[in-house]
């Protein structure tokens, strides 16, 4: 328990390689450069794109200056050559494609290869198909077992479907709320939630709920940039174009 409940520094995700903040939990807010595997916030990848607009520049990944893929052939053909590779982002990302196709064995074979490679959300995901028995036969020692070595490793989603389990399967709140005071504190929204329903049950403290309120909003406040928030403007007034033409 020792290892499962320490603080972790920060998620699995790490940072933003070009800008060095912390990159968002919110998978729509950053994007997977298919050329070399890299994840860049989308501030980033916005302000890379108005440079190449600005000095009429061909658009290149700002990890490794491929060019841009202008098609989903080019996209498999990166791709492929990464999983050729031995890339664990692209091998787990080839694993998510068969799950989606509901070829959950070939998923299987592909997450375990990318968990060897300390894929963390290849461990998280392997969980899902351990306790749904798809592609593997069903097992709950593995699933748990899968579960908290993605936890350990910083993954939110991993360490509030532990709170869940915890609390609904075995009926153990203190832990489950140790679970959730974690991941609040590495930024995570829905975990933040279901702490503030804990402490509305009287299951939490005060001082251990504000403290985790307080190291949220500090995660939250690393993860903000002029760019990001540039995109992230750029994005709402784009939401607001379409409902309005509708």
């Amino acid at each position: 328990d020792e290892a499962l409940f320490r603080q972790p520094e920060r998620t699995h995700l790490g940072d933003c390689p070009i800008c060095f903040l912390p990159l968002p939990l919110d998978p729509y807010k950053s994007t997977l450069q298919s050329c070399c595997s890299k994840v860049i916030c989308k501030g980033c990848r916005r302000a890379n794109k108005l440079r190449g607009v600005n000095k009429n520049l061909n658009h290149t990944c700002l990890m490794c200056r491929q060019p841009t893929p202008r098609s989903k052939k080019e996209v498999n053909v990166y791709s492929m050559k990464r999983v050729a590779a031995n890339d664990s982002v692209a091998i787990q990302e080839r694993g998510k494609k068969h799950y989606q196709e509901r070829h959950y064995k070939d998923a299987f074979e592909y997450w375990t290869k990318a968990a060897e490679l300390g894929n963390v959300d290849a461990i998280y995901l392997l969980s899902l198909l351990y306790r749904d028995g798809r592609g593997v036969e069903k097992n709950e020692g593995k699933e748990w077992y899968q579960l908290e070595e993605a936890a350990i490793a910083g993954h939110v989603g991993a360490r509030f479907t532990l709170a869940h389990n915890e609390k609904t399967r075995c009926g153990r709140t203190d832990r489950a709320v140790k679970h959730l005071i974690i991941a609040t504190n590495l930024g995570c929204d829905y975990s933040m939630r279901a702490l503030q329903q804990c402490h509305e049950n009287g299951e939490v403290d005060d001082d251990k709920f504000t403290a985790a309120l307080h190291a949220h909003q500090a995660v939250v406040d690393a993860m903000n940039s002029p760019q990001r928030e540039e995109q992230a403007n750029f994005e709402r007034s784009l939401e607001e174009w379409f409902c309005a033409d509708k």
